[in-house]
């Protein structure tokens, strides 16, 4: 069955990794993507030459998370050894700093959107780095848990951290100023602001979704999710609209005029393994889905499948969009590295029933 459409994405390039893809990065002017793999590998791809660089090797230990900054001049690596290493990324990139620090798994980065400061998760603290100075600017202490994820606010004024027992926001103009604690009676393992920064998510290990207007302070708490929440992401269009994924299940949420609803739901079903990854294209309501069961979907609107692509038989692991929205690349849980680019307008979709 073939759907109108305005678009359709084709397979551009594919390559491997020698194990399990853990991460996907695009610098934000789009030139250069990077990924890592559980084996420890770190490679820059060029979409336009497909020059492809290796940054690092396999050596055993993984590399989990990755993180490209705002101006594109840096990119951060970390996982298994718990060392950050940063890259500056030109012609030929070169090392320029590893922060070494005690043996803990280092498993989130983020970039401050507006400045060259990278937070990091070490156990139960959060550490900011500034590339520029080349100096580490605060250790925040979230003190219940380990922190299992963080996100930086749209304009980078603020930066949340989550894990047991919900989440805490800093102020980045005083770090020494004591924390928003926003509760929850699990805990939180992943947090997003909307991109206006008016709404702050956190999805829960309890199968819950907390949503929060920044500055109110009743969340909206949503139920009967089949697992827990494991990712979510927010279009980046000017109606409210948030998408999470709970084991197979994809849902996708917009903000009711009516405040009796709070949120309307519609359930994504497509799916017959774990979700792995959701994403919306940059500036549209098209809602990427990749799952264990070797599918990712695209959903016009957050509603319709209207493509399905694959490359990856025994699952996806991980997927980003292109920052202009035209490429999407995908990692797979066998080292499938792939990348789809948008064909001419007005051709149809093939469709999976």
């Amino acid at each position: 069955m073939t759907t109108k459409a305005q678009e359709e994405f084709q397979l551009r390039w594919q390559g491997s990794l020698a194990d399990y893809v853990t991460a996907i990065a695009w610098s934000p002017n789009g030139l250069v993507l990077s990924a890592s793999s559980a084996a420890g590998e770190i490679i820059l791809l060029s979409p336009e030459t497909q020059n492809l660089t290796l940054l690092e090797a396999d050596n055993g230990q993984s590399i989990d998370c990755l993180a490209i900054s705002p101006d594109s001049k840096f990119l951060a690596a970390s996982g298994q050894n718990g060392q950050v290493k940063l890259w500056q990324l030109s012609d030929s990139p070169t090392l320029i700093t590893t922060l070494e620090n005690k043996p803990v798994w280092v498993d989130r980065l983020a970039w401050n959107p507006k400045a060259n400061q990278l937070a990091f998760s070490l156990g139960r603290y959060v550490q900011v780095w500034d590339a520029t100075a080349n100096e580490v600017i605060t250790t925040l202490n979230f003190e219940a848990s380990s922190v299992m994820d963080l996100a930086w606010h749209p304009k980078g004024q603020f930066l949340a951290a989550c894990g047991n027992q919900g989440a805490r926001v800093w102020n980045a103009k005083d770090w020494d100023a004591e924390p928003e604690v926003l509760e929850i009676p699990s805990a939180s393992v992943a947090i997003a602001w909307s991109p206006d920064g008016k709404y702050i998510a956190d999805g829960n290990l309890d199968n819950t979704l907390s949503v929060m207007e920044w500055g109110q302070p009743n969340p909206w708490v949503m139920q009967g999710f089949p697992g827990k929440v494991r990712q979510l992401t927010w279009s980046q269009t000017s109606a409210p609209l948030l998408a999470s994924c709970s084991s197979e299940t994809v849902v996708a949420w917009q903000r009711s005029p009516d405040e009796s609803v709070g949120w309307a739901s519609q359930v994504l079903e497509a799916h017959e393994g774990v979700v792995r990854a959701i994403a919306f294209q940059p500036k549209t309501t098209l809602l990427a889905s990749a799952a264990e069961d070797g599918l990712l979907c695209l959903w016009q609107h957050a509603q319709q499948v209207v493509q399905v692509l694959e490359g990856a038989p025994n699952g996806f692991s991980c997927m980003a969009w292109h920052p202009q929205g035209h490429q999407l690349a995908a990692g797979g849980k066998d080292g499938e590295l792939l990348l789809w680019s948008k064909a001419s307008r007005g051709q149809g979709f093939r469709k999976r029933l």
